[in-house]
């Protein structure tokens, strides 16, 4: 196949909502929340449903187009392109939910499904065929605006934990509506401040057995070839861009920096040109590791586009380009940070909201 090419993310969002995300970003951090107005501009776009399809109101968006997007809002904020991205994912899971369930939670323009992968949760089977759940999960990102919860539970019945076969505790998934859980907001990250990736807590609640879900593609109900693709690889590959954008968003930030800075005794024109060559290195590494990825992700997907599942051996070329990306992207920026002056120590400087925001998106482990 031909080569992939990797552009600059500001190529796939228009300058006016660039400009709409980035002027409010500084007041999201501080509010420890989206800014309405970032909110507004997610919604007109559907960004919360890159992969829903359109009849439920989605864009219905293949693997590759919507990383592109996901990468982009993560190069103009952290804080946004991560809710996103942890928001869409979750929106995702609308290929696995009864259609009465799907129907009943997309049901405006400003669905947003957060959640938690931990199974921190106690489903109880009863004899009314319901469950009543009962638990508390952490960082349920985008919290502060979601319109519903997703959080996985052992089972347990007469007493007991299930086990599946292999003796492992038996997990389900479940979906809340807002009203049923209470949130506790106790995310205090040293950045991603704005995405309220809160705790959220359910207590003895009675849900009826088809609010339980499960995520796998020979159980997806719904036939677009994004609900076939793999939860693992889709999470990685959704994670590693989030760290991308942010790490090119930084060596933007430093070019300007290196061009702005006054000549003096103490910086000469050597330096601002020793310091550009170092600038463009790592660019040069950044796109480097860019293109390998968006050309491995596209290799797969048209793969799973001509058969009829996904190959173990290509999904695993994703999983590993997947966390060289996020790898390559931080290695980049703490080869550059000691470079860019106090400014970057000052946390109300932009550059400085961009690291804190990159190392600790960093630290999700799916990218370990």
């Amino acid at each position: 196949m031909n080569k992939i090419s990797a552009p600059h993310p500001s190529s796939f969002i228009s300058s006016q909502w660039v400009n709409a995300i980035h002027r409010f970003a500084a007041e999201a951090e501080r509010q420890g929340s989206l800014h309405q107005k970032q909110l507004d501009v997610i919604y007109k776009n559907q960004w919360f449903n890159l992969y829903v399809p359109k009849k439920y109101g989605g864009l219905g968006l293949s693997l590759p187009e919507g990383l592109r997007i996901q990468e982009s809002l993560a190069w103009i904020d952290g804080s946004t392109g991560w809710t996103v991205t942890l928001c869409s994912g979750a929106n995702w899971f609308v290929g696995f939910l009864q259609p009465e369930i799907a129907a009943m939670f997309f049901n405006s323009e400003q669905v947003c499904f957060a959640g938690s992968g931990r199974a921190s949760g106690i489903a109880k089977l009863t004899n009314n065929d319901e469950y009543e759940i009962s638990g508390q999960w952490q960082y349920a990102t985008g919290s502060a605006h979601a319109t519903a919860f997703t959080a996985n539970c052992q089972i347990e019945k007469d007493g007991k934990i299930l086990l599946n076969d292999d003796g492992t505790p038996m997990i389900a998934a479940f979906i809340f509506l807002r009203s049923e859980v209470s949130i506790h907001e106790d995310w205090k990250g040293m950045g991603m401040k704005a995405t309220s990736s809160n705790s959220f807590k359910v207590s003895k609640v009675k849900v009826n057995k088809n609010r339980q879900f499960m995520i796998d593609k020979n159980k997806t109900l719904l036939p677009d070839k994004i609900y076939k693709y793999p939860f693992l690889q889709f999470a990685e590959s959704t994670l590693a861009v989030n760290i991308s954008g942010m790490a090119v968003h930084f060596l933007d930030i430093f070019e300007e920096i290196i061009k702005e800075r006054k000549i003096n005794d103490h910086f000469t024109e050597d330096h601002r040109h020793s310091l550009l060559f170092r600038y463009k290195t790592a660019r040069d590494q950044q796109q480097e590791a860019r293109q390998a990825f968006y050309q491995t992700i596209q290799i797969s997907w048209n793969e799973g586009v001509k058969r009829e599942n996904f190959m173990s051996a290509t999904l695993d070329e994703v999983s590993r380009a997947s966390r060289k990306l996020a790898a390559a992207s931080g290695r980049t920026v703490n080869e550059i940070f000691p470079w860019c002056g106090l400014i970057a120590a000052n946390q109300d400087s932009e550059i400085n909201r961009v690291w804190r925001n990159l190392h600790t998106a960093s630290l999700h482990p799916l990218l370990l």
